[in-house]
């Protein structure tokens, strides 16, 4: 039997998805909660085997919990939640201890089976995940594109300004410097060849590194 944990800021959705995997039959229990420290509260118990976790939480990145994730319980296996089939995005999470990365509008029937599937030691992507990674990896450029060289803290601010929020905002969120994140947008601006936050978000919605 399986017990799962949901990480997702939108209850709706979490409610959803935890009616929909309360009737597998193999499935015993599912949690489910909108805060990732109170996720690793629950995680600390030790008897989850499937954690689903969003890729996009209101105060830290999916990418960042799942590093935190999977120093603390390397054994956990972890399913990304997302919206699009994003390679640069499956890759890292796969590469930094995912198990799985899957869109939140796939089948109830196959986030099933990719649950199962991992709990058995295997690695899970949706068929479209997979032709966007082979895609990716077949691509005549040789150089990655630059946004796969942000950092995992540039890519967060990244998303913080690209969503609007002014970078005293972002500071006291991140309760780092606001000289500091200036520091960063200085940096993410460079690395992606952008002059201004309007072509950033040009960059970001372009390469649909946000939701």
């Amino acid at each position: 039997m399986i017990n799962v944990l949901i990480i997702d800021d939108h209850a709706m959705f979490r409610s959803g998805l935890r009616k929909v995997l309360q009737d597998a039959p193999d499935i015993a229990r599912v949690e489910e909660t909108g805060e990732w420290r109170d996720g690793l509260d629950m995680l600390e118990r030790g008897d989850t085997q499937v954690l689903l976790l969003d890729i996009n939480l209101p105060d830290q990145s999916g990418l960042d919990v799942l590093d935190t994730v999977h120093a603390r319980f390397p054994a956990l296996n972890v399913i990304m939640l997302s919206m699009y089939a994003a390679p640069q995005y499956a890759m890292r999470a796969l590469r930094n201890g995912a198990r799985g990365y899957v869109a939140k509008d796939m089948e109830a029937s196959e986030l099933i089976a990719a649950i199962r599937s991992v709990n058995r030691g295997k690695k899970f992507v949706p068929p479209a995940v997979a032709e966007a990674l082979l895609d990716s990896l077949q691509s005549p450029i040789l150089d990655p594109r630059p946004h796969e060289h942000l950092s995992s803290r540039e890519s967060q601010i990244m998303r913080m300004i690209v969503a609007g929020e002014a970078l005293t905002a972002i500071a006291e969120r991140l309760l780092i410097n606001v000289k500091t994140v200036s520091t960063y947008r200085r940096r993410i601006l460079e690395k992606l060849g952008v002059a201004s936050n309007a072509q950033l978000v040009q960059y970001a919605v372009h390469n649909r590194l946000v939701d």
